[in-house]
């Protein structure tokens, strides 16, 4: 569905996850790079793991979680 101003762009926040963004999106990088993605929604990186900036790869999934068992 696209974006009008009847129907704003919906971003969708998840703890622990990305920022999941409904497409087209244009990102600029703190470098000023411009990178474009014209999927339905993309998923951008909160973590920084990623091997995709500003993409996110799930690396955040692959985060150990520490021994709370003794």
């Amino acid at each position: 569905m696209p974006n009008t101003p009847e129907r704003p762009r919906r971003v969708r926040v998840q703890r622990d996850g990305p920022t999941l963004v409904e497409g087209p999106v244009e990102i600029v990088g703190e470098d000023g790079e411009l990178t474009v993605s014209r999927r339905f929604v993309v998923a951008v990186c909160t973590c920084r793991r990623t091997r995709t900036p500003p993409w996110c790869d799930t690396s955040h999934r692959r985060r150990t979680k520490p021994d709370t068992t003794s």
